[in-house]
């Protein structure tokens, strides 16, 4: 079998007998008139009609003086009947082959083709083409099939091959823009205005998370790639405006695992003058609307767990379930020591820096692995939500509401804490525990406290991430996103095509 820097090798001797026949190989025009799948679909209207179809070579098969060519583009994939009798001969100033330059073509390479709509003698719609162009030569070929190309990791560093030889894949893209794009048109329909806020940032916060450190040399000072979009916006509640989202990347200086990335997607919105309850209705609406037009279905079977959605919502106490779960444990009065035993007998991790707000945490977790859904977890503590607003029937918790779905937690939202002395003395809790070492503890942010004390509205928001997409997808985090970060590395052929640039 020949090697890949074989076969490039061999790609590159057509492509120098292109450029010497005074062909261009990448001309910078096409003039398509229609989609393949548009040809399949309305062959009564067009048969006998001359269209320009354009698209990736997939098969090539010649047989004397006629040929086949199999090409796809982004909707479907036709095939191409070539007659030597009936083919347009060279014409280098358009790019334009003849049937003598057959040879010079391979599979991948890009092309378009004008001709008559026909059915073949087999019966195969097609085109009879009387006219073709190079549009792109391809230098390296594409595996011929998935079994060809299923290495994980060959798979993430080349997501282009990836999703030429599987195009479930690619369509799995289709349907992550269909989410956002739904997400988007939901939150504009209900008077939301969508507002782009800074990636950068002095101080961040919004969320338990490590961030990202980069300098900016314009300022000479170090900044913080944003963990969350919560407290600018916020601040633009504080300006005056009542319905604000984003959507847009975040970062968290964390491990990779298959429910989280470093660099994700992510919405969040606020809304002045609402609570809890308020974001609890909207969100369940928002829920049902986005995942129907994503999927055109309610009903999932995620992680094994049948979930309906077009139906009521549970609400679970938090500290009545984590009672229920560890006997009895009371996470308003226990010690990090009752907590710690309760960890250790249900054998989950307890680590040197563990505090209280933790550990209870991971009680959770270990409970929330199991909930089919859709529950809303509500009365979260008040250690454990720095930015949620005191319930003011139970002074211990808060006001906050998350969607737990298929074992996940999928939302985070609160009735906003908008006092500016309790949200001061909030953020000293959290620095006293990052001083205690818990560096994914929120940082203070004076300059969000004189936002407070200027005046915020009582106020909901929520956010939720690519997460949502990815549960509902059935894969993991990596595969949810097109391009997963990897460690860079450099494979051996390439090291051999490019020597001069890779010294």
């Amino acid at each position: 079998m020949a090697t890949l820097k074989e076969l490039r090798n061999e790609r590159l001797r057509k492509l120098e007998a292109i450029k010497k026949l005074g062909i261009n190989p990448y001309p910078g025009h096409s003039s398509r008139t229609h989609h393949l799948i548009e040809i399949t679909n309305d062959f009564v209207g067009l048969e006998h009609h001359v269209v320009i179809v354009v698209g990736r070579i997939t098969v090539i098969r010649k047989f004397g003086k006629i040929a086949f060519l199999n090409i796809k583009d982004m909707s479907s994939e036709l095939q191409l009947f070539l007659s030597s009798a009936d083919v347009e001969n060279l014409k280098v100033e358009d790019s334009q082959l003849g049937f003598a330059e057959l040879p010079l073509l391979d599979n991948g390479d890009f092309i378009e083709a004008t001709g008559e709509v026909i059915k073949t003698e087999t019966g195969e719609i097609s085109v009879k083409v009387t006219k073709l162009r190079l549009l792109a030569k391809s230098l390296r070929p594409l595996p011929q099939n998935r079994e060809g190309f299923s290495n994980k990791e060959e798979r993430f560093r080349r997501r282009y091959v990836d999703m030429n030889v599987n195009p479930d894949i690619r369509d799995r893209f289709i349907r992550r823009s269909r989410f956002w794009q739904a997400s988007r048109d939901f939150l504009n329909r209900n008077g939301f205005i969508e507002i782009n806020i800074p990636v950068l940032e002095h101080t961040t916060g919004g969320a338990d998370a490590n961030p990202f450190v980069t300098h900016m040399d314009a300022l000479d000072q170090d900044f913080y790639l944003r963990i969350s979009h919560e407290l600018p916006l916020k601040r633009l509640l504080g300006a005056g405006f009542e319905k604000v989202y984003d959507i847009g990347p975040r970062f968290r200086n964390e491990n990779y695992s298959d429910e989280h990335l470093p660099e994700h997607v992510a919405m969040e919105w606020y809304w002045a003058f609402a609570d809890w309850n308020d974001g609890i209705n909207l969100m369940e609406k928002m829920f049902r609307e986005v995942l129907q037009n994503t999927y055109g279905t309610l009903e999932f079977n995620l992680n094994g767990k049948n979930v309906k959605l077009d139906g009521d919502w549970e609400r679970w106490d938090y500290a009545e379930t984590i009672a229920k779960n560890y006997d009895g444990l009371d996470v308003f009065n226990c010690s990090i020591e009752d907590v710690k035993n309760q960890l250790n007998k249900h054998q989950l991790e307890v680590a040197n820096g563990d505090n209280k707000a933790r550990g209870v945490d991971k009680l959770w977790k270990n409970i929330r692995k199991d909930v089919a859904g859709p529950v809303w977890l509500i009365n979260t503590p008040e250690f454990i939500s720095p930015l949620a607003k005191t319930n003011p029937e139970r002074p211990e918790t808060t006001q906050r509401f998350q969607a737990i779905i298929g074992g996940s937690e999928i939302t985070n939202g609160f009735s906003e804490l908008n006092d500016p002395l309790d949200q001061y003395h909030r953020f000293i809790e959290q620095q006293s525990m990052r001083q205690g070492g818990d560096s994914e503890a929120m940082m203070m942010d004076i300059d969000f406290i004189e936002m407070l004390e200027y005046g915020m509205p009582p106020a909901c928001g929520l956010g939720y991430s690519e997460r949502v997409f990815w549960i509902f997808e059935g894969v993991t985090a990596r595969e949810g996103v097109p391009f997963p970060q990897l460690r860079y590395e450099i494979d051996p052929t390439a090291r051999d095509i490019y020597p001069e640039a890779l010294l």
